[in-house]
């Protein structure tokens, strides 16, 4: 099984949020979903705010569950069978406040209504994203119950 394996390692300003062997990972990119599996090429990838999600290697070394997380805006790495993920947040669908959540995306809309400079529009725009993907996964995990 670990022939079919790679390490990868995802780090947010909260800290490591996994570490270990995995079958596979999904990340949110800016032009979809990308998907790595062991020996993928070499590169880098701009992660957009979204849902990953990574399959481990159980303890028998068999699959084991998905984990997902909710990931802010950063970059992955992927180079010898190892992947790097750097971003801003990542959080568990169940750490999640819904309604902080759903207050972060009323602030943004209000936000992006009045007149603002392109900066604070553009940073407007990123916390709506960021609320929107908090919020998807959040009610994608209600419907799996």
């Amino acid at each position: 099984m670990a022939g079919n394996t790679f390490y990868i390692r995802v780090i947010s300003t909260g800290g490591v949020f996994y570490s270990g062997r995995v079958l596979n990972a999904i990340i949110p990119a800016f032009d979809g979903q990308k998907g790595i599996q062991a020996h993928h090429e070499d590169m880098v990838i701009a992660i957009d705010d979204g849902t990953m999600r990574i399959q481990p290697v159980g303890p028998d070394g068999k699959p084991g569950d998905w984990i997902e997380a909710v990931v802010g805006r950063g970059m992955a790495w992927i180079a010898n069978n190892r992947v790097q993920v750097v971003v801003q947040t990542a959080e568990r669908p169940e750490d999640i406040d819904i309604r902080r959540a759903e207050e972060a995306r009323d602030r943004a809309r209000e936000q992006l209504r009045q007149k603002q400079s392109i900066q604070e529009y553009y940073h407007s725009q990123a916390a709506m994203s960021r609320a929107m993907a908090r919020l998807k996964a959040v009610n994608a995990k209600n419907h799996d119950i």
